[in-house]
């Protein structure tokens, strides 16, 4: 196990290479920074990046309104998916209203939101919509996946609603959670900057990245480009360990 471990690891970091190396290349054949810059001038643009306040502030605020926006998602995620799972009447009653965030397109939730909010509140209402129907579907299968004899048996020893919740339901959500952890902090991530991009408040990765295009600072673009995908690929990582840890009763 050990050994196809460390093999994957070679695996992945060899893909990364050849990428940089096609990066580098197709840098050369355009044979300009305006249009391709290499992986080195994109790099030093990330050092020089980094030097700066706004780099760690803008950061940081993207950061706070992904947050905010997962946080915002996953408590009205508990309201409604939990219900959900358990009453199919209220399942039927909300799916509607699932099925028409999920569908709507991510510009057109912009621009309303444009309209209806301040700019500094536009990515958080976007990381919220972009992430609530993804927790709330997961929460509501695992609840239906819920073994039923588990919960017969705590009705038949007149258990109290509450241990029954924490004590079958908690656990048997928790793969269907993680999942859907995954999935809308990915989702909800690229969304915030989207909606940073589009917004333009003062400070936010997206906000940079805008900044950047306008002054034609195609380097920086990059690097900030970069930046989402370290701190995404990070989410991962934790949200990964976290499960790991949590479900280690079922290994």
């Amino acid at each position: 196990m050990k050994l196809l471990f460390t093999k994957n690891r070679i695996v992945s970091l060899v893909v990364i290479i050849l990428l940089i190396i096609i990066w580098e290349l197709l840098s050369i054949s355009f044979g300009s920074e305006q249009i391709l810059p290499g992986p080195d001038d994109t790099l030093l643009a990330l050092f020089k990046m980094a030097g700066r306040p706004d780099f760690y502030t803008s950061l940081g605020v993207t950061l706070l309104r992904g947050a905010a926006g997962f946080l915002l998602g996953l408590a009205a995620a508990l309201l409604i998916g939990i219900p959900s799972g358990l009453n199919p009447a209220i399942e039927a009653a909300f799916r509607p209203v699932i099925v028409t965030v999920r569908a709507t397109p991510v510009i057109s939730i912009i621009l309303l939101a444009l309209i209806w909010l301040r700019v500094d509140q536009v990515p958080v209402f976007i990381g919220f919509l972009t992430m609530f129907p993804i927790l709330t579907t997961n929460i509501a299968q695992g609840i239906r996946h819920t073994e039923p004899a588990f919960v017969q048996m705590a009705h038949l020893y007149s258990i109290p609603g509450r241990r029954i919740l924490r004590e079958i339901y908690f656990p048997s959500i928790l793969p269907w959670l993680f999942s859907g952890f995954s999935t809308a902090v990915g989702f909800g991530w690229r969304s915030v900057i989207i909606g940073e991009v589009l917004s333009q408040p003062k400070f936010g990765i997206g906000s940079m990245m805008q900044d950047a295009q306008s002054f034609l600072l195609v380097s920086e673009v990059i690097a900030w480009t970069l930046v989402a995908v370290i701190v995404g690929s990070c989410f991962e990582w934790l949200i990964r360990r976290i499960e790991k840890r949590m479900l280690r009763w079922k290994s």
